[in-house]
């Protein structure tokens, strides 16, 4: 397995090693111990899918209190997928990182808790799988504005389609240090 660490402590790319032949290929998507040698040593509680057609961009979520690690991956087709540092203090607050995440590149990408998490699909749709660190929490539940003229995101489409809640979402700056995760040094898992 191949780890890449991108420009924000604790948030990588992670490329599994793949082994093929003429009937298919196989990969380990996670094992404990590997993943902890490399950085990620953290416990999943939950694992969700989501199915988006083109165009569609969910995001940028987070949660807090009760923040969320997530290790995403496209099972079909592809998305470009967004970490952003949201804990106020931090020397990377309001930074971002991305990467072309696909069921052809078999990428992984982890984002640790403390930074909003979101995706837009580029492909016909795409199947979106993800194991987070903690339960989804509705009431903890935030979300900044996709277009946020601060964070400045080269998404790939100008005119996604977006849930209610996703339109309607605040800038990060709109956001009260005290809704947001707090920074206490390098991100947890990462």
């Amino acid at each position: 397995m191949k780890v890449t660490a991108t420009a924000l402590p604790g948030v990588l790319v992670i490329e599994p090693q793949v082994f093929g032949d003429a009937r298919g290929f196989f990969l380990e998507s996670w094992n404990r111990r590997r993943y902890a040698a490399a950085g990620i040593d953290v416990d999943f509680v939950q694992d969700n899918l989501s199915r988006s057609a083109r165009g569609v961009l969910r995001g940028l979520h987070f949660q807090y209190p009760h923040p969320q690690g997530k290790l995403v991956s496209v099972l079909e087709g592809e998305v470009y997928d967004v970490a952003v540092d949201i804990r106020p203090g931090s020397p990377d607050f309001g930074r971002w990182a991305a990467v072309s995440l696909s069921a052809e590149n078999r990428r992984q990408f982890y984002v640790p808790p403390g930074f909003a998490h979101g995706f837009c699909v580029v492909s016909e749709y795409a199947l979106f799988a993800y194991k987070c660190t903690d339960f989804y929490a509705p009431e903890a539940e935030g979300s900044v504005r996709w277009d946020d003229p601060d964070l400045d995101i080269p998404w790939p489409v100008r005119a996604p389609q977006l849930s209610a809640k996703d339109a309607a979402a605040a800038r990060l700056a709109e956001w009260p240090a005290a809704r947001l995760p707090p920074y206490p040094g390098p991100p947890a898992g990462g």
